[in-house]
């Protein structure tokens, strides 16, 4: 729809131009320039498209009656780089094949017996032509979505009601996550906490480090989203304030501002990720009520103790691997005090393997082996 700005009866000094919205007093509105004809033909197009998405659905559908899989998983994966959500799954599919179970993806054939889909990722008309009753649905769940992007679309509460209607169990990614739902109100099905887990053969160590002794310590972040809650604020102020001839910084991803001080990097494949990060010493994590940080996960993989905002499910992922802080400004001495026992804290980092992570959502599936009698 192309708006145009007209000023409302009681405001004044409107700002011109279709892309913005802001206002100096009053409000504006969006008036829909489109002739009724076109408004006719973009409902029928939409419409069209509706339809065509159903019939496939339907032709899907009928075609795995006679199919099978071990497990289904309902997700639409973005091409990479791409952000933690799909890394993880990802991760998670290749580690299930190396196994030899079969995934099938976005459909539930007609003998597949358990089915993992992913908090909102997928088509829930889809999902629930395909869903069975004798088939064990087990949805994996993000955020709050609306606490982690700072407002509330209602699409937790989407989640919630599909939830109700199809979970026989439910997946959260850390204690935080949990609790933050029950303190919305949101009481999900069966609820399990389950961390995420990274590929090893991409995210591990370097086999030698360079000493510290003659240069700068070497730090780094990343993140795929431009959303400003992703730690914006703490790396303008470390950009202003570091003191820079003991530091160099690296940011890998969507920076919403430029920075003079910290290098910025566009995002990159995953192994481009991991061998950045492996030429680093320590990793700034200063998102907000982050779940379950997946590039986090994959620094402290390679070896990179962090020093994380006291937020979110940093806590839980990085144990004894890391200083946490509160302020920005209490970046700096946590900077110094890891620096100062960096070897004791690279040590100290322990994360969940994605074998283990793999047998704890086979087991929530329904799938995992039986114990020896």
């Amino acid at each position: 729809m192309r708006a145009e700005s007209r000023d409302v009866p009681g405001s004044a000094g409107v700002s011109e131009g279709a892309g913005s919205w802001r206002c100096a007093r009053g409000y504006r509105v969006a008036v829909d320039t489109r002739t009724p004809i076109r408004r006719g033909l973009q409902v029928v197009r939409r419409d069209a498209r509706e339809l065509a998405k159903r019939a496939r659905t339907e032709v899907d559908w009928r075609a795995s009656r006679r199919r099978s899989a071990d497990v289904a998983l309902f997700h639409e994966f973005a091409p990479p780089p791409s952000g933690g959500g799909h890394q993880f799954l990802r991760a998670l599919g290749r580690e299930l094949a190396t196994r030899g179970i079969d995934v099938e993806e976005n459909r539930i054939s007609g003998r597949t017996p358990a089915c993992l889909f992913n908090s909102f990722n997928f088509d829930f008309g889809r999902l629930r032509r395909f869903a069975r009753t004798d088939c064990r649905m087990v949805h994996r769940v993000d955020g709050p979505i609306g606490v982690y992007r700072g407002f509330d679309d209602g699409t937790d509460r989407r989640i919630a009601d599909v939830n109700a209607e199809l979970a026989n169990a439910t997946v959260f990614q850390s204690r935080y996550s949990l609790k933050k739902h029950l303190e919305l109100g949101f009481e999900l099905h069966d609820p399990v906490v389950i961390s995420n887990a990274v590929n090893p053969a991409i995210f591990h160590p370097p086999e030698r480090r360079e000493a510290l002794g003659g240069r700068k310590v070497r730090l780094i972040a990343l993140s795929w989203s431009a959303n400003p809650r992703k730690g914006a604020e703490a790396l303008a102020w470390l950009d202003e304030n570091l003191d820079w001839n003991r530091y160099e910084m690296t940011f890998v991803g969507q920076l919403p501002e430029r920075c003079r001080q910290i290098r910025t990097v566009e995002p990159v494949v995953s192994s481009q990720v991991a061998e950045l990060l492996r030429a680093h010493d320590i990793y700034i994590a200063a998102s907000r009520d982050d779940p379950c940080s997946n590039a986090l996960l994959e620094a402290l993989a390679c070896g990179l103790p962090a020093v994380f905002r006291d937020s979110g499910g940093h806590p839980e992922l990085v144990g004894n691997g890391g200083l946490s802080f509160s302020a920005d400004e209490e970046i700096p001495e946590a900077l110094n005090r890891m620096v100062d026992g960096l070897d004791a804290f690279r040590e100290a980092i322990a994360i969940p393997s994605v074998a283990s992570v793999a047998d704890r959502y086979l087991d929530v599936l329904g799938l995992g082996q039986a114990d020896p009698a």
